[in-house]
């Protein structure tokens, strides 16, 4: 797990010291080394979290036998043993017992085809000086950033925006489509980043990069299919028992590590199948598992994240979160690299930074709910299905009550807030409805937000939504609901927060639910397996208890959010207010459209947490942002190592 940099220029230009730059803002992805290579036409950097293979031999940018072939790569490759097994046969001599390796000797012998062989999370650059040509490369399910930028005369790259900007060349200007999907959405969507003329590599896809011809974009994975071809099993409990093995392995698989690993810990049902496996399945001493919690009892997981602790024997520990985290919301969007309005980025982070005092590697639960049907966005799915026969008035004056009469609590995704959304998608299709559910703002409300100067009016949101609806036409409405939560929630908030807030602290996080087998498995699983009525996550329930006591299945899913509506009627108010009003915001929002947002939260009249939380994020990101472009990179006071 690491941060990597580079740029290059067709030209032959060495840009060793921008890239020294962009590795040095890296240096929290990888604090054990920071080295630059120059190779012919390209300049090579990578920060280092020594995980597999801790020696110096595994240091990075590494080259194979012949030194024409050089690697930057930040992740793992889990099944590395199994492919290193394939490739010695085959007649390659390795020098180290890393990952690394075994992806260059990947490409020298398989070529383009060994993307598809790699179970892991990663993103990494190849170079081939003898060919001048470099090839980008991007997970399945993006689990690992990549941003770039390409031009006529060079090609740069890092796995964070604020490192990639240390390069002169990426202009400071910001994408008037992004801001409309964050404003929309809370985070910048797909291939868009906030810096005009930015991109990340979409998940699944590998780019060749060569002078004088265009880059060439290719998949190499497509998850759609598996929605088509449905899995047949005579029963629930078959299905559940070749989950259980499946995910077991995958597990498994994520615990080679040659550094001090644990787990984090909620206490539901994904997280605590995981420790389970760990704990029971596979016998790890003293194994050491992680929470975070607040005050606020409505959104306290610690409780519960105990008792399933206690019951399984492990080291447990717990973190609280106070509401004064919301002054380092600056860190925390400069750490993010654009803004980014997920609450959970704050108890995460925190989480991060106190797990990482006990050890280098955490396992965690996520995916689980994209791909087994566990978010109150699925109920709100089948319950919009259903209701298509109720009349529209009907639903119409259920809405008005809702506005007049309910009154509006601070608790976590109350009643309230989520009939309130669910009204709002009332007269929608399935897909415009299922988009709703995920909106901070709808477009009417965005428009009066932004301001007109900045509203990008022919890129709508809602198109990456549609076209991954269309990947899936003709499936049952919950399976293209879980095709487009993991080709947008899932990487662009869910596996944003995670890769942040870890690799702030030089922390890796591993994913069982997000092992590609296991969400194949998922969506090729009949939907009643996933959601039965109004029951989620049928499937993985009925594997809980077989492995944990009925007793410990958590009530009702919690979710990770910080309580900032609350906390914006308290003490908090000042310090997002200051975000929300400072003069940055002034080029780009309303601010009588804002002021007229805080009113309605102060007074009750209006849940508008979330959508003021995205304000202050917006807000801190353009004040962090205002002189430190390359501040970041002068901040750090080591030296990159010498090239090799």
């Amino acid at each position: 797990m690491c941060g990597i940099a580079g740029i290059v220029d067709w030209s032959g230009r060495p840009r060793r010291d921008t890239v020294e730059a962009m590795v040095r803002s890296l240096r929290h992805r990888g604090p054990d080394a920071q080295i630059v290579t120059v190779r012919g036409d390209a300049t090579l950097g990578h920060a280092r979290l020594s995980v597999i293979d801790v020696s110096v031999e595994a240091h990075q940018p590494m080259a194979d036998a012949d030194g024409t072939l050089w690697l930057v790569f930040n992740g793992e490759i889990y099944n590395y043993r199994e492919l290193r097994n394939e490739l010695a046969a085959a007649g390659y001599r390795f020098r180290t017992q890393s990952d690394s390796e075994v992806i260059l000797a990947a490409w020298r012998i398989w070529g383009e085809s060994c993307f598809a062989r790699f179970n892991g999370m990663f993103a990494f650059a190849l170079w081939d000086e003898r060919a001048r040509k470099l090839i980008l490369a991007r997970d399945r399910l993006g689990k690992k950033p990549l941003f770039y930028r390409i031009d006529d005369e060079h090609v740069s790259f890092a796995s964070e925006l604020p490192a990639l900007r240390c390069d002169s060349q990426v202009p400071d200007a910001i994408d008037p489509a992004a801001l409309r999907q964050f404003i929309t959405l809370g985070y910048v969507l797909g291939s868009h980043s906030i810096i005009d003329g930015v991109k990340k590599l979409p998940p699944a896809h590998f780019m060749v990069l060569e002078p004088g011809r265009a880059p060439r974009l290719s998949r190499f994975w497509n998850l759609a299919p598996h929605f088509h071809t449905k899995s047949r099993w005579r029963s629930e409990g078959e299905a559940a028992e070749a989950l259980h093995t499946l995910l077991r392995d995958a597990v498994l698989l994520r615990l080679k590590s040659d550094v001090p690993l644990g787990a984090f810990l909620s206490g539901g049902i994904d997280s605590s199948l995981v420790v389970a496996m760990m704990a029971r399945d596979m016998g790890l001493p003293h194994l050491n598992t992680f929470s975070a919690g607040f005050r606020d009892p409505s959104y306290n997981e610690a409780d519960q994240a105990g008792r399933v602790a206690n019951h399984l024997g492990v080291a447990h520990h717990d973190c609280l979160i106070e509401e004064n985290s919301m002054d380092e919301l600056p860190l925390l969007m400069r750490r993010a690299g654009e803004p980014f309005a997920d609450t959970s980025l704050l108890p995460m982070f925190h989480l991060s930074a106190f797990t990482r005092q006990t050890v280098t590697v955490s396992l965690s639960g996520d995916g689980a709910d994209e791909a087994f049907a566990g978010y109150d966005t699925y109920v709100a799915d089948r319950l919009q299905a259903m209701l298509r026969a109720v009349p529209r008035p009907a639903l119409d004056l259920a809405a008005l009550g809702m506005d007049t009469f309910w009154p509006v609590s601070h608790a976590k995704v109350s009643l309230d807030y989520r009939l309130r959304q669910f009204l709002a998608g009332r007269r929608l299709d399935f897909s415009h409805a299922h988009y709703s559910w995920r909106r901070l703002f709808d477009d009417a409300e965005a428009r009066q937000v932004i301001l007109p100067g900045a509203w990008a009016a022919n890129n709508d949101p809602y198109e990456r939504f549609g076209a991954l609806a269309e990947e899936t036409r003709g499936c049952h409405y919950l399976d293209q609901a879980a095709h487009i939560d993991i080709g947008t929630w899932l990487v662009d908030d869910i596996l944003v927060k995670v890769d942040r807030a870890t690799m702030a602290h030089g922390l890796e996080a591993r994913a069982p639910f997000l092992d590609h087998r296991v969400v194949e498995f998922a969506a090729s699983l009949p939907v009643d397996m996933k959601l039965r009525g109004f029951k989620q996550k049928a499937i993985l329930k009925r594997l809980f208890r077989q492995l944990l006591p009925a007793n410990l299945q958590p009530r009702r899913k919690r979710g990770f959010n910080a309580p900032v509506a609350g906390w914006f009627a308290g003490r908090g108010h000042d310090v997002a207010r200051g975000f929300t009003d400072n003069s940055m915001m002034s080029a780009w929002v309303n601010r009588s459209e804002v002021d007229r947002l805080w009113s309605e939260h102060l007074a009750g009249r209006r849940d508008n947490g979330f959508r003021l939380f995205a304000l202050a994020c917006l807000g801190a990101w353009l004040e962090d942002g205002r002189n430190r472009r390359r501040s970041d990179a002068q901040a750090f006071a080591p030296e990159i190592a010498a090239s090799r």
